[in-house]
């Protein structure tokens, strides 16, 4: 089980690569790209997850957002480039806030959007504070997801949304006979995925409402194989800097290997990418 550590630890040892492989300090962007008909580059797929999740969830002139686990700020910028809304974004990374603020000050942005080094699952904002909570697939991270629950139900206000993309499992009770998925999971700290019907099971124990799913998995494969191929570019650079650098760290480590263990896990049919809205 990974801890809260082991997660800030995952984001601030690994963001090297993720400035190598996502051109991350130009896309300010950690996840997978959507393709839809029209986009024709990886860059504006990237976008175009930020987009999609601007429309299903809603996001209108006037609300105040919690972007929970907010990366670098990427889709913090994006909504306030495109619809007049205050954000706070949480990460535990401290290079993740950072960079974030830093994004945000190049962009003139700084009076609509501010960063936290915070738990998603514990934050330190009162009862009824945010019209919306967004989540990019970092809720994945949380080793126990219905506590992020319960916090995004106590911080949304009554009518506020929730909106999140991420992996989930196919199902339930699947067979993983290679276990590519903890592999996959061991490689990003993720202690362990669930499948869609749990989770939306848990946001209506809560009390959410209106909860609506949708599946994207077709339209992230071409994100998931470039991925994939990066993987295999990088698998032998990698491997020579482990044998030279004995003392990298774990992350770093076995990153590379995530690229493979995702899309073959894919390939299997054994995970979905999954976009999920619900209502207080």
């Amino acid at each position: 089980m990974f801890t809260q550590k082991d997660v800030a630890d995952y984001y601030n040892t690994t963001q090297i690569h993720y400035e190598q492989w996502w051109n991350l300090k130009r896309s300010l962007s950690l996840h997978y790209g959507i393709w839809e008909k029209g986009v024709s580059s990886f860059r504006e797929s990237l976008v175009q997850t930020n987009r999609t999740l601007m429309e299903l969830g809603r996001i209108a002139d006037g609300d105040k957002i919690l972007d929970a686990g907010c990366g670098v700020g990427g889709a913090a910028i994006f909504l306030c480039e495109n619809k007049d809304v205050e954000v706070l974004g949480i990460t535990l990374s401290e290079r993740q806030v950072n960079l974030a603020k830093e994004a945000a000050q190049t962009k003139n942005l700084q009076d609509k959007i501010s960063f936290f080094l915070m738990d998603y699952t514990q934050t330190d904002f009162a009862n009824d504070s945010f019209d919306v909570v967004w989540a990019c697939e970092s809720i994945s991270s949380a080793p126990d997801k219905t506590q992020f629950i319960r916090e995004a139900f106590r911080v949304l206000k009554k009518g506020g949304r929730l909106i999140l993309s991420d992996f989930f499992l196919s199902d339930a009770h699947q067979t993983d006979e290679g276990q590519l998925m903890e592999k996959w999971g061991a490689t990003w700290g993720i202690s362990h995925f669930v499948a869609c019907d749990t989770f939306t099971t848990d946001l209506k124990k809560q009390g959410f409402q209106d909860i609506q799913t949708y599946d994207y998995t077709d339209k992230i494969r071409k994100s998931a194989r470039r991925m994939y191929y990066a993987s295999a570019l990088a698998a032998l650079p990698s491997e020579l800097y482990n044998l030279f650098h004995p003392n990298v760290s774990r992350f770093a480590k076995t990153h590379y290997k995530c690229g493979y263990y995702q899309y073959k896990a894919l390939q299997a049919d054994l995970w979905k990418y999954g976009i999920v809205s619900a209502v207080k």
